[in-house]
């Protein structure tokens, strides 16, 4: 079962960008590139992710490329890629955006959990979000309310009503 300490395991540096380790349970260990602030995977890394075969993640990613919902070349870039032979390879990886897009198109038990852990980060973040914005924007009310040089609520006079007293009744 997945759960948030699993999920957020491991980090790693590495020459070029940062690799994470993705282990939502025991039978899933996934090592995730993160280049250009966003993550970086292979049709075989997204199939993995998902608990499904590579040639159901090439058939999801042609049907999001000619459907417009993305375009290919803004989330693919082909990477040089260390395989487990040590020989370097040419590769092509796709972006969260295209990961997530493809999430939310597979029809597995590991796609199902995924959906709900992107969920539900998506969820915490719009809350924070809003509440961050909610405290500035109280923040700047309450400097403005109590700002010296131009008065404030607890009753000190303003410039305008030291200039012209009648105002201030």
């Amino acid at each position: 079962m997945m759960n948030d300490k699993n999920m957020d395991k491991i980090m790693q540096q590495q020459d070029k960008g940062e690799i994470i380790l993705y282990q939502p349970d025991n039978s899933l260990k996934l090592e995730v590139r993160v280049e250009d602030e966003t993550v970086w995977l292979t049709q075989a890394q997204i199939a993995e992710l998902f608990g499904t075969k590579r040639p159901a993640i090439t058939k999801h990613l042609l049907n999001i490329f000619n459907s417009g919902e993305l375009i290919e070349k803004t989330v693919c870039s082909i990477l040089e890629h260390t395989a487990s032979d040590g020989k370097v390879y040419r590769t092509k990886f796709y972006n969260l955006d295209a990961i997530l897009s493809v999430g939310y198109r597979v029809k597995s038990k590991q796609g199902t959990l995924f959906r709900q852990w992107a969920n539900r980060v998506l969820k915490e973040y719009l809350l924070k979000g809003y509440a961050i914005h909610q405290l500035m924007n109280e923040h700047k009310r309450l400097k403005a309310l109590y700002n010296p040089a131009h008065g404030n609520a607890l009753g000190n006079e303003t410039k305008a009503n030291k200039k012209h007293p009648e105002r201030a009744k």
